[in-house]
């Protein structure tokens, strides 16, 4: 079969390594593999592609596709590649979903305890020399998360790592997904319908996104959304940027609604340099890192492996994409 490896970004740390596509040839002799590194060799290679490793398809790169059969993912969201024709053809699609899921949580759990423990101020004060502890004593404005009601948005691999580790950490966790029947998943004491998200936002101290982006998921969390917040809560984005309407947001927080929010995803990536939200002492960004981790690269390709293996012996592929639900 001819494979086509197709992991390229502006940002050097999101390209696959060449060590990964040389091990993938080492495993595979029978097949052959080649490598794009920009839309315009994708487009050039993937007429005779019968498989794509890749995180990314537009229209003219399915149209030009002759042969393809499978994409597999090295991302969990796929969102980009769901474009109606993609969706309405016999291409199956899989994902690498859970490969992330531990070093995400860790994340989430990371900058919700920053938030509430204050440590952006602490850094500061610290830049400025200051020692601020009469500041950090003043109004309550240091939290716990033991006792904190956490609302996790989506409970797929992402969403029920971290509801697990806020739940560790004495966190009441509330889950929110599709499917409701069946007990709650480890850590989570309910999970409730997508219809219920209004009623839980008001009463949630964290409010963590592990969505995917579809076209139900764009802009949930808007200017209605974020007035139901309460004003001491933190919103956690490490789903995808388009999921918050990030101009609501910098409002919501400019009039004092939030504590604050960390952000790993944006609208558009790079964000702007004019965005508003650089400037805010009460948004933690980090620059869409938190599902990297040193052994992303070998893992995705082992994932990618085990698919392959599955692909050719005609046996169920893991982490199937329902291409309709967009997950």
């Amino acid at each position: 079969m001819n494979i086509l490896v197709a992991i390229y970004s502006p940002f050097p740390s999101w390209c696959i390594p060449d060590a990964q596509v040389e091990h993938l040839r080492r495993e595979f002799p029978e097949h052959t593999f080649t490598r794009a590194d920009s839309d315009a060799e994708m487009l050039a290679r993937i007429v005779d592609t019968d498989v794509l490793y890749g995180a990314r398809l537009n229209r003219s790169h399915l149209a030009a596709a002759r042969r393809l059969r499978w994409i597999h993912s090295p991302a969990a969201g796929v969102g980009n590649m769901l474009f109606p024709e993609m969706v309405a053809s016999p291409v199956i699609l899989s994902n690498s979903r859970g490969n992330s899921a531990v070093t995400i949580a860790e994340h989430v759990l990371a900058v919700t305890l920053a938030l509430l423990r204050q440590l952006p101020l602490a850094w500061q004060r610290q830049t400025e020399r200051v020692w601020a502890q009469n500041e950090f004593n003043a109004g309550a404005r240091i939290r716990s998360l033991r006792g904190a009601r956490v609302l996790v948005v989506g409970l797929g691999s992402i969403g029920g790592a971290a509801a697990r580790l806020a739940s560790a950490c004495g966190a009441h966790v509330v889950g929110i997904r599709r499917r409701t029947a069946g007990p709650p998943p480890p850590g989570v004491a309910a999970v409730v319908p997508p219809s219920r998200l209004h009623d839980e936002l008001a009463l949630a101290d964290v409010v963590v996104l592990s969505a995917p982006q579809t076209p139900e998921t764009m802009h949930l969390i808007g200017a209605t959304e974020l007035a139901l917040m309460k004003a001491d809560a933190v919103l956690v984005n490490v789903s995808r940027g388009k999921l918050v309407d990030e101009a609501a947001l910098a409002q919501a927080l400019g009039t004092g609604r939030l504590r604050g929010a960390a952000l790993d995803v944006f609208e558009h990536e790079p964000l702007s340099p004019d965005s508003p939200l650089w400037a805010r002492d009460d948004v933690l960004i980090t620059p869409h890192v938190s599902g990297f981790h040193a052994n992303y690269w070998p893992d995705a390709a082992a994932m990618f492996a085990d698919n392959l293996r599955r692909f050719v012996a005609g046996q169920p592929l893991a982490n199937l994409v329902d291409k309709q639900a967009g997950y």
